[in-house]
């Protein structure tokens, strides 16, 4: 049994639609299918789950909410007219809004409760179109299907449990249709997941149901070894691992949120990413492992965003507990750090920008001064981290020496060096204006 995902652009209008049932209908393997909400049909295109969340914010301001109802309506009503199904749907869109809003039982999750009706919406239209096509189908809402998460709003964790319901799934009939995204409390409330929450829910389904493969549907042919809007027609990646897959979405590939996969990373069920507009092509397989190619570097990642905050103290590396110090001041104001390399008499912590705002960085310059009695404190922002990724990668010999070389030829300084333990990944901190510049010329060194 296979799990098939389909993102936000593989359903953002009747004629993908379509396209998404043909792919479905021509594997019987594929039975449980979990959909995101309609996305972007062209550039400039607003997103449903965009729509529901300004509807939402504007409620809260008490601002007009008509306009931006009617455009959610309307994308869906477009979408039933199309594909010759009845609109009877429109008015529970609408009810379910209203009670969204006005039901005190989501006072304390009504943003969660509206952006889980595009997946909703989406998943019985699916069905429906289905049904309608002759087919043996049935939407199935995560309540019903067993997806139980903790009491979290906005940012729901799957429970344990979860999984041994889901198994139950495998002895129903037909085509299951679940809407990624959200589940529900022990308590009955509805939650979503955070970024990436349909990739999750796939994941979750795969994992549960022990599916022998989890296909996640998209927009590319397969997983791409750099940022095709930095290199033009790069190359694709056929097979890489779980540990390269994280590493890689966690530093800026934009395919999967970093977390997303983790439940079916951890039941090793393999995953396979496909083009919904392309559904022959094999895609990317990601596996628990792979054949190792000694000195490949398999992806290069590139994000920007981080800031760097420095601090330099005689003897530091003498002081017993000066790290996990420095670092309670920053758990203290709830920031959270991404790298933290050092030397003697200094350290560096890599943060994410937004996470530090004017008045925080004040407050913390202040208090490591006053609290750890450090020589300087200094923060650097406008910073882009830059990934290579590989198994086995760092117990080659010349990898960190072609990387720098490409910095070099790049006329890119480089701010920081950061090589992980785990031997998959070498990490470079630069300023952020000469981000795309080094990628292309690590691309050249590694790729060409």
């Amino acid at each position: 049994m296979k799990v098939a995902k389909f993102g936000g652009s593989s359903v953002a209008d009747a004629t993908m639609l379509r396209k998404v049932a043909d792919i479905i209908t021509s594997d019987s393997e594929r039975k449980f299918i979990v959909v995101s909400a309609p996305g972007k049909r062209n550039k400039a295109d607003i997103k449903v789950t965009d729509l529901f969340i300004e509807l939402g914010e504007r409620f809260y301001q008490k601002d007009n909410i008509d306009s931006v109802r009617q455009q959610i309506l309307d994308r869906f009503g477009d979408i039933l007219q199309d594909l010759e199904l009845s609109t009877e749907l429109l008015a529970e869109i609408n009810s379910g809004i209203e009670d969204a809003l006005h039901n005190e039982r989501y006072a304390r999750n009504r943003i969660d409760a509206l952006k889980a009706m595009g997946e909703d919406t989406l998943a019985k239209i699916l069905s429906a179109f289905l049904q309608k096509e002759g087919h043996s189908a049935s939407y199935v809402n995560p309540k019903e299907a067993g997806i139980i998460v903790s009491d979290d709003p906005s940012n729901a964790q799957v429970l344990e449990e979860s999984y041994e319901q889901l198994y139950k799934l495998r002895s129903r009939d037909g085509i299951l249709i679940i809407p990624g995204f959200f589940g529900f409390t022990r308590n009955g409330e509805l939650n979503t997941f955070p970024r990436g929450g349909s990739d999750i829910t796939g994941s979750i389904v795969a994992a549960g149901v022990k599916a022998s493969l989890y296909e996640n549907f998209t927009d590319v042919d397969s997983v791409y070894c750099v940022n095709p809007t930095i290199v033009d027609n790069p190359k694709e990646i056929t097979v890489l691992t779980y540990k390269e897959m994280r590493e890689l979405s966690y530093a800026g590939f934009s395919v999967f949120h970093d977390e997303a996969l983790i439940p079916a990373f951890k039941a090793r069920i393999p995953v396979c990413v496909k083009n919904t507009n392309n559904p022959t092509k094999p895609g990317t397989m990601i596996v628990s492992e792979r054949e190792k190619k000694e000195g490949t570097v398999i992806g290069i990642a590139s994000s920007k965003g981080f800031l760097s905050l420095y601090v330099s103290k005689y003897l530091m590396n003498r002081e017993i507990g000066f790290g996990k110090n420095l670092l309670q001041i920053l758990v203290d104001e709830g920031i959270s750090f991404e790298h933290a390399p050092s030397g003697i008499d200094d350290m560096s912590v890599i943060i994410r920008e937004g996470q530090l705002s004017p008045e925080k960085e004040d407050m913390i310059i202040n208090r490591i001064y006053k609290e750890l009695e450090v020589d300087t404190v200094t923060i650097h922002r406008d910073l882009a981290m830059i990934m290579l990724v590989g198994e086995g990668m760092n117990s080659t010999y010349g990898v960190a020496s072609k990387a720098t070389s490409a910095f070099e030829k790049s006329k890119v300084n480089i701010e920081m060096i950061n090589q992980g333990s785990s031997e998959v990944s070498m990490m470079f901190g630069i300023k952020a204006e000469g981000m795309d510049e080094a990628v292309r010329s690590l691309y050249k060194e590694f790729f060409n």
